[in-house]
């Protein structure tokens, strides 16, 4: 009876599977239904830098005596990485999608702004319908005499009020400009994969950041010197659209690429296309492999040893001589697409404006990350000591010497702190083995 009972059972998994596996594939393993073979695109604005292994560390003589950029032999996989720094304009983009989405969802909250999910019964959320906001712009003025706003009243809330008015203008209030936004840490999570007391939650980390760059940061960064018109148009006016964005802190621009992230996301998500990996900054390691352009051992992005060219041509935007800021073509920063790129085709990757780094700063780092993608990551609280909480800046800037242009020379600041001379720009990490594969 046993026995019986055994055939009957092999048989009706037999008739069961048969079932499933239907289809002309001769019973073979074919993969997954409807999956289509992925193509690497270029993603707009980005240049493709190709994987390899290099010298990560000093060429030259290290003239501070510092040793924190020894040498060592690394590996770093292919990744795509933004032309130029990131420009005022671009994170205009972003103050202006926060500030819009603020007004929508605390001041107007109309039907007509929201669009309904394609599965309704997945989620109780609406979704800002941003194609209705782009072709109806919500601080757009009506053609009435008086040329209020066509939300007049509505967004009040969101200006400056009382004494914090300045001849009697509407002003948006900056402080209100808060992004909230959620990451895995999988850092935490692979350290602690065995602890079966954690759950997802444990790590998931949230932020919440004011996203409004300090303008203050041409006075506080320069006692005594007047800049206040660069407080005043820097990042507002739109003379300086295509200049490097500065005073932002090391959590605003991850922030920023956060943001990135998931505004291309939401565009594939609509187009039916799998979603790519997140935007993020560069590592330390990533930065100096593609500031050097594919070059072994030289000194500057352009090769070098020197930082003018042959018809005595300064290479960079940086501080020449004992402080002849101009001799480079300008007294600040110069727009994102000066001067000629390295043969990776990347812009100012010395000089300019320093560039923050997903990296945190440790004088013997190179001591002790892997030699395959190196990097060390320290996500630090706002408890934590300062020490803790200093992140890698790469490439020198406007008003440094040529020392700090350097590929080797490291630096760092502090990563709740913004500098008039510290930008960034976003990398996208390659999926696939190279990008000149077909399949």
């Amino acid at each position: 009876m046993k026995t019986l009972y055994s055939l009957l059972l092999l048989c009706f998994i037999g008739v069961a599977l048969s079932g499933c596996f239907s289809g002309n594939t001769g019973g073979e393993v074919r993969g997954i239904r409807g999956a289509k073979s992925f193509k690497a695109e270029l993603p707009m604005g980005m240049v493709y830098v190709p994987g390899g292994s290099f010298l990560m560390g000093q060429t030259d003589q290290d003239v501070t005596f510092a040793q924190i950029a020894q040498t060592k032999q690394v590996t770093v996989p292919p990744f795509f990485m933004d032309q130029m720094e990131t420009t005022n304009s671009k994170y205009q983009e972003f103050v202006h999608w926060v500030r819009d989405s603020i007004a929508i969802t605390n001041y107007l909250n109309e039907d007509k702004y929201y669009v309904k999910p394609r599965d309704p019964s997945a989620t109780s959320k609406k979704y800002i319908n941003w194609d209705y906001v782009d072709r109806n712009p919500i601080w757009r003025r009506s053609t009435g005499k008086k040329g209020q706003p066509s939300t007049a009243g509505k967004l009040d809330g969101m200006y400056y009020q009382g004494d914090d008015r300045v001849f009697d203008r509407n002003e948006i209030d900056v402080r209100q400009l808060k992004y909230n936004y959620a990451m895995m840490d999988l850092r935490s999570a692979s350290n602690s994969r065995f602890d079966k007391s954690k759950k997802r939650s444990d790590f998931i980390f949230r932020d919440t950041v004011n996203v409004y760059p300090d303008t203050l940061v041409w006075l506080n960064d320069f006692s005594y010197a007047a800049n206040e018109p660069m407080v005043e148009g820097y990042f507002s006016h739109p003379a300086f659209l295509n200049y490097p964005v500065v005073g932002v802190n090391w959590r605003q621009a991850r922030a920023y690429s956060v943001w990135r992230s998931r505004k291309k996301e939401a565009y594939n998500y609509s187009k039916g296309e799998p979603a790519q990996v997140s935007y993020t900054l560069p590592t330390e390691a990533e930065f100096e492999y593609a500031a050097r352009g594919g070059r072994i051992g030289t000194d500057y992005p352009w090769g070098g040893p020197y930082i003018k060219n042959a018809k005595g041509c300064l290479l960079a935007n940086f501080k020449p001589g004992r402080g002849n800021y101009t001799d480079d073509g300008g007294a600040y920063t110069v727009k994102v697409n000066s001067y000629f790129p390295n043969d990776f085709g990347l812009y100012n990757m010395a000089g300019n404006v320093s560039e923050w780094t997903l990296s945190a700063f440790d004088e013997s780092a190179s001591s002790f990350v892997h030699d395959m993608a190196p990097t060390f990551n320290y996500e630090a609280k706002a408890t934590d000591p300062e020490v803790l909480k200093r992140k890698v800046v790469r490439g020198g800037s406007w008003k440094d010497i040529g020392y700090f242009l350097q590929n080797s020379t490291r630096s760092y600041e502090y990563q709740d702190s913004a500098k008039a001379y510290v930008g960034f720009r976003c990398v996208l990490h390659f999926v696939g083995r190279e990008f000149g594969d077909k399949k």
